[in-house]
């Protein structure tokens, strides 16, 4: 099978990476909703920080591997790193207000809000599972590294400008 890949052509490749991130984040939510209609969305959010939590350390580590970002490689390690996350080519980001030992990150759009927002939803409250996750990331990637949420739905301010916002610095 892998030489069936090695023949594609990098369009062909690329789509794939697209569905490929598609079908991740679908299998993601399917089982988000079937924790939450069984247990309530409090124990699905739970449930879903207690995975992020492992997911995050352990996707961060493969992409360190893969792209050869050392640890400790602070935060220019950390901003190349966001590039090769599994949602990336999915979502817009935006890194902003970079100074020497800090930076802004921004998720410009979110397929999984936007789709919330298309449908007259309200937006995931997804601050709790966030933090967990882009700490986590970030930490993996430079245990140094601080995270601070900027905003982040059930924010106020989530949603408008942004969907999630979040502060790294050293």
């Amino acid at each position: 099978m892998l030489d069936d890949v090695q023949k594609l052509d990098r369009e062909r490749l690329e789509r794939m990476l697209v569905d490929f991130a598609k079908n991740w984040l679908a299998h993601d939510g399917l089982w988000f909703q079937a924790v939450e209609r069984r247990y309530g969305l409090q124990k699905a959010i739970e449930l879903d920080t207690e995975a992020w939590e492992k997911f995050t350390a352990l996707e961060a580590r493969r992409i360190m591997q893969l792209h050869k970002i050392p640890p400790g490689s602070g935060l220019e390690g950390l901003k190349k790193a966001l590039k090769y996350r599994l949602y990336a080519v999915l979502n817009k980001q935006e890194v902003r207000n970079e100074t020497g030992n800090s930076f802004e990150f921004y998720m410009i759009d979110c397929r999984v809000q936007s789709a919330r927002r298309r449908k007259n939803m309200e937006l995931f409250p997804c601050k709790s599972v966030g933090v967990v996750e882009y700490s986590g990331f970030a930490r993996s990637i430079d245990e140094r590294i601080k995270t601070e949420c900027i905003g982040c739905p059930p924010d106020e301010n989530a949603g408008e400008q942004f969907y999630c916002g979040w502060r790294f610095s050293i």
